[in-house]
């Protein structure tokens, strides 16, 4: 996957970088594979504003995703690689044996045509297989792990993410995740084997503001910018500095404050991640 720029015809254009897209093979998603995906502009259930800066942005269809892996002992090959606009990763169609049809996390180096399988047993440490931990070789590089048995993978889902697995003990491995943090995973939880693809997500230049609305993202104002009705930074005369540690506009420090409370997985942490 490569990075394309443009020539500086007008201003938007001038610092706009975007994907080649190499890797892609697929025009149209698979069609029983999609679903409606409305937009919440950030409000919760009750219609008050929970997330700041989202609203507008182009139309979606959400792409169901195979996080669990659990058509087991069936190869499927790969389809095509699609683009999906609701991550930041490819996703592969794999089509089974038995004609079923569906949608996992491209990870890099996977080709069309290429046969992959999900298993609860040994698999070849190729991408796109997957298999429990425990199957898994030390050093291995893996994606889409999960943190409770067959509940479907919920880190290392994002693209470039890989985890490794450093060690096995009892019925616990370590593995470093892309944080650099290091945590206990029950060796009955699956995994997929390889780093997950689109490595050059994250050398992209915006570039405008307006694709950024187009992605569904509203301007983001400095707090110093504001009222002081609005942020407790607003307010002042000529150009304040918010005469205060730097905080949200709920009041909670932003800069090095510990904000996890869930103490009851603590115990799975065996190193935080570095600052």
């Amino acid at each position: 996957m490569g990075i394309k720029t443009y020539r500086p015809l007008t201003a938007g254009l001038r610092h706009r970088t975007g994907l080649t897209y190499d890797e892609l093979t697929g025009d149209a998603p698979y069609k029983p594979l999609l679903e409606p995906r409305p937009k919440s502009g950030g409000r919760n259930n009750k219609g008050h504003l929970s997330t700041r800066h989202r609203g507008g942005g182009n139309k979606r269809l959400y792409r169901r995703i195979d996080f669990r892996r659990d058509k087991l002992e069936i190869p499927g090959q790969v389809e095509t690689i699609e683009y999906d606009p609701n991550r930041s990763s490819f996703i592969a169609l794999i089509k089974y044996r038995d004609g079923e049809r569906r949608y996992i996390l491209a990870p890099q180096g996977l080709q069309a045509g290429q046969i992959v399988l999900a298993s609860d047993g040994v698999v070849d440490i190729v991408a796109g297989n997957a298999t429990r931990l425990r199957h898994i070789p030390l050093g291995t590089v893996i994606h889409n792990v999960e943190l409770h048995k067959n509940a479907g993978g919920q880190i290392c889902r994002t693209a470039g993410a890989g985890a490794q697995i450093l060690s096995k003990e009892g019925d616990w491995a370590q593995v470093r995740l892309p944080s650099s943090e290091i945590r206990k995973v029950e060796l009955d939880c699956r995994a997929t084997i390889g780093q997950v693809g689109n490595l050059d997500h994250q050398n992209v230049s915006i570039g405008k503001a307006g694709r950024s609305r187009w992605r569904g993202w509203r301007p983001h104002v400095r707090g110093t910018a504001m009222n002081p009705i609005d942020h407790p930074h607003g307010g002042g005369e000529g150009k304040a500095k918010g005469g205060r540690h730097p905080v949200s506009p709920e009041g909670i420090p932003t800069k090095g404050f510990k904000t996890r409370a869930n103490k009851r997985t603590s115990v799975f942490i065996v190193r935080r991640r570095s600052k």
